[in-house]
């Protein structure tokens, strides 16, 4: 069977609270022909493991590379490695990906009021401008 995972399944993966949910996201992961994962739903994923789990940046990053190193997992691998790249620089997952998505689809920089999101991006060569 060839799956699109959500969240919660992910996350029931990568941290077992739930012994029953744990052992049934496994086996769906496991057994499926392809696990399709969209970058919405991995935004999602560091975004409730930085706030409802409270993990920091590289515990993360290493949580969306062991979920993604299965050859049978099929991500947008360009986008999910900016949002790598701007959450190991500090910054947010979601911003790297919303960054390099608006340049391929033909936006030149990333706007934003979020200073933080600006010096992140700009620190990993993405051209960003800080909004006032």
């Amino acid at each position: 069977m060839k799956i699109s995972a959500d969240t919660n399944v992910l996350l029931h993966a990568a941290f077992p609270e739930d012994p029953v949910q744990t052992a049934v996201a496994a086996e769906a992961l496991q057994s499926a022909e392809v696990v399709a994962i969209c970058t919405t739903c991995l935004a999602e994923f560091v975004w409730v493991m930085s706030r409802s789990y409270r993990r920091q940046g590289q515990e993360i990053a290493g949580a969306l590379r062991t979920l993604i190193a299965d050859s049978k997992v099929v991500v947008d691998r360009p986008a999910v490695e900016a949002g790598l790249a701007a959450l190991d620089a500090g910054g947010d997952f979601a911003d790297g990906v919303i960054a390099f998505e608006g340049r391929r689809m033909g936006g030149d920089v990333f706007v934003s009021f979020d200073r933080d999101a600006v010096k992140h991006l700009e620190s990993i060569g993405a051209p960003a401008t800080l909004l006032r």
